[in-house]
């Protein structure tokens, strides 16, 4: 029986998003973290805990067949992956700060400076298309103290909050990419091995979107449907049922959580009433 072995980070955050997924997708593994290999019971996959730069190598190689990781790391290792599907979290981008006092006066600032950053190629090709000649220092963590101690005029880095920035002195003043977690494959899959990603990926997706999306339930007076119905952008038309009550219906549907709160005060001055919002567990597309 063929197996996809797929590659996780063996720990951070976006390694313990990665888990929860794949748990709440209906495949349990058994608990290989000491080991670095875990098996699954319910489905064809094996699981291998790397560190996060090691993965795109062990994916290229055919170690692992697919992987995931933060676009950042990537984009980084420069391996010709296919990148299968974006995940939506681990959200980060990455940017050049220079020291707060510093008076940035845009990219030609840069020329002749030495940046500090843990990302050396992807700093690189952004300083080549911008054509600025800069003193790039690698540093392998701790980016952020660079200026402070005298190693470098500014630093290029990942940015979440910008919490780190600030405790250090530092201001943000130029994006180079935004990143997120996304699914990787080895070019070239067996179809047997695609087959199985496929179904891994169907899963995934239908996780995601039970997370993304509530299930909305509100009672409307007949004589404002129309109107109700126009301010749902959710999937299709709404469900309508007649009450016991003459005169009203009740409206199901389905919309993302940041779009019902965008729309519930249209809803409410349309004559909505008991509006309900439940959690999805799955929702397959």
């Amino acid at each position: 029986m063929h197996t996809l072995k797929i590659a996780l980070q063996k720990s951070g955050r976006l390694s313990e998003i990665s888990q929860e997924l794949i748990t709440e997708a209906g495949i349990s593994l058994t608990n290989g973290k000491r080991t670095l290999i875990a098996h699954s019971s319910t489905f064809p996959l094996k699981v291998l805990y790397l560190r996060d730069d090691d993965i795109p190598q062990y994916v290229a190689d055919g170690v692992a067949n697919a992987g995931i990781i933060g676009e950042d790391v990537l984009r980084e290792s420069e391996y010709p992956l296919e990148v299968v599907y974006r995940l939506g979290f681990s959200r980060c981008h990455l940017s050049i700060a220079v020291p707060k006092e510093q008076n940035y006066n845009g990219l030609k600032w840069l020329s002749g400076k030495r940046i500090a950053t843990s990302f050396p190629k992807i700093l690189r090709t952004f300083l080549a298309e911008n054509q600025i000649s800069a003193e790039i220092h690698f540093l392998n963590g701790s980016v952020e103290i660079a200026p402070a101690i005298g190693l470098a005029d500014c630093i290029f880095d990942i940015v979440s909050s910008g919490s780190t920035l600030i405790s250090n002195g530092l201001k943000e003043v130029e994006t180079v990419m935004q990143s997120e977690a996304v699914l990787v494959a080895a070019p070239g899959l067996s179809d047997e091995k695609r087959a199985i990603l496929d179904n891994f990926l169907f899963r995934i997706k239908s996780v995601l979107a039970a997370r993304n999306n509530k299930y909305i339930l509100l009672n409307a007076p007949n004589d404002k449907l129309d109107e109700i119905c126009r301010a749902l952008p959710g999937m299709k038309s709404p469900t309508i049922m007649p009450l016991a009550l003459e005169g009203w219906s009740s409206v199901h549907s389905v919309l993302s959580e940041n779009e019902f709160w965008g729309i519930i005060n249209q809803l409410k001055e349309a004559g909505a009433q008991g509006i309900l919002v439940i959690p999805i567990e799955k929702m397959i597309l």
